[in-house]
């Protein structure tokens, strides 16, 4: 297979499979982030602390993380089918990977959120602050660097995920690699999306790592201290606010 032959197949499995992980990360962010901070919130000593609620919900997660991805896909033809349709194609990937996704980015984000200061949060508390209060002003703001390497871990497993969809009729790179680089001995084909998969992940995790070290440093040594930043626009007032002021 000559290389212009090689280059419209390429160009597609790479939109799609950039598409299934795109929509796959969104919707993995929207429902792992609140699941993440709910077993903080509801575990031992938490502000909303409900063992039985905790166990569950911890349960299911660990459920969601067990299953390989493969399994997983099989397992949820019918529900793939029931909502879009069909159970080939970029669409119909997305609701494996998002489902898959969800548990483990969610487990990333409670690890995040577990190493906020716990005495930020009290002073907060102590200051009338509630629990919607302390989850936006403290444990998101001050657990995002962490909350951004958490999602640049999941960006790299949903690429890994998408490229064993492929096996099914997914599309994207894995695809490809299984279409013609196995089925078709295409091995030059293959080893280019090899390395074609291993530069756009390359890519994505330094993006990932380089933002979130810039927002370490926005709120670590060159801005004011990450225990003043939250309370100072809730409470401006307060000498915590007067001390960043002056730093």
């Amino acid at each position: 297979m000559t290389w212009s032959e090689m280059q419209p197949l390429l160009e597609q499995a790479c939109w799609d499979t950039l598409y299934m992980v795109g929509w796959s990360t969104l919707i993995a962010v929207v429902g792992g982030l609140p699941l993440g901070i709910l077993l903080v919130l509801t575990d031992r000593g938490g502000l909303l602390q409900n063992t039985v609620l905790n166990k569950v919900t911890g349960q299911v997660v660990n459920i969601g993380r067990s299953l390989p991805f493969i399994v997983l896909m099989v397992a949820l033809m019918d529900f793939t089918r029931s909502i879009t349709g069909t159970t080939i194609g970029r669409e119909a990937a997305i609701v494996p990977l998002a489902v898959g996704a969800i548990p483990f980015f969610a487990r990333l984000v409670e690890t995040s959120v577990r190493e906020v200061d716990h005495g930020l949060v009290e002073a907060v508390q102590a200051m009338g602050g509630n629990t919607w209060t302390v989850v936006r002003r403290v444990l998101v703001p001050e657990s995002l660097p962490s909350l951004i390497s958490s999602t640049t871990t999941t960006i790299v497993a949903l690429i890994g995920y998408s490229a064993m969809a492929g096996t099914v009729g997914a599309g994207g790179l894995g695809d490809i690699a299984i279409r013609y680089g196995y089925q078709r001995f295409e091995t030059g084909l293959m080893w280019i999306t090899v390395a074609i998969l291993a530069v756009v992940i390359s890519v994505i995790q330094f993006g990932g790592d380089l933002a979130a070290r810039r927002l370490h440093r926005r709120g670590g040594r060159s801005g004011e201290p990450l225990l003043f930043r939250p309370l100072r626009g809730l409470f401006p007032g307060t000498v915590a606010a007067d001390t960043a002021k002056t730093r």
